[in-house]
């Protein structure tokens, strides 16, 4: 018991991540850590970082910031109420994720590409193109 309690205590940052669901995979857990966009206490961090008790973690999963308090850790992957135990988003988090998403609903982050453009947007540009180059 004693010894499944220290394992507990000693969880690598991207095992946590993904059991608490903030990753589908470890994989992409640790490319996310590698690629920065997992902080630390306000640093960025490896992989194999253990979070204790009270860490403040700044993640970043697509247009979404959270800063996340760490609560409890866990190996294992459970249900997501189980999951959402391990921590404790911030006020501030919380505010500034719900104006971001408020903003994009409304469009006032600007244009997002959905990929290509249409037929229609692509004789838009080239008229657009046009007019600049003969002034």
């Amino acid at each position: 018991m004693a010894q499944k309690q220290e394992e507990d205590d000693k969880v690598r940052l991207d095992k946590w991540l993904w059991a608490a669901r903030f990753y589908k995979t470890r994989a992409l857990a640790k490319t996310a850590i590698e690629s920065g966009k997992v902080h630390c206490r306000g640093e960025r961090c490896k992989p194999s970082k253990e979070p204790r008790l009270g860490d403040e973690l700044q993640i970043r999963v697509g247009l979404e910031e959270r800063t996340v308090e760490v609560k409890g850790l866990s190996v294992v992957r459970r249900g997501a109420p189980e999951a959402q135990l391990l921590y404790a988003e911030t006020e501030q988090s919380i505010a500034k994720r719900e104006s971001m998403a408020a903003m994009r609903k409304s469009g006032a982050m600007g244009i997002i590409s959905d990929g290509k453009p249409t037929k229609k947007q692509r004789r838009q540009l080239h008229q657009f193109q046009d007019s600049g180059a003969a002034q």
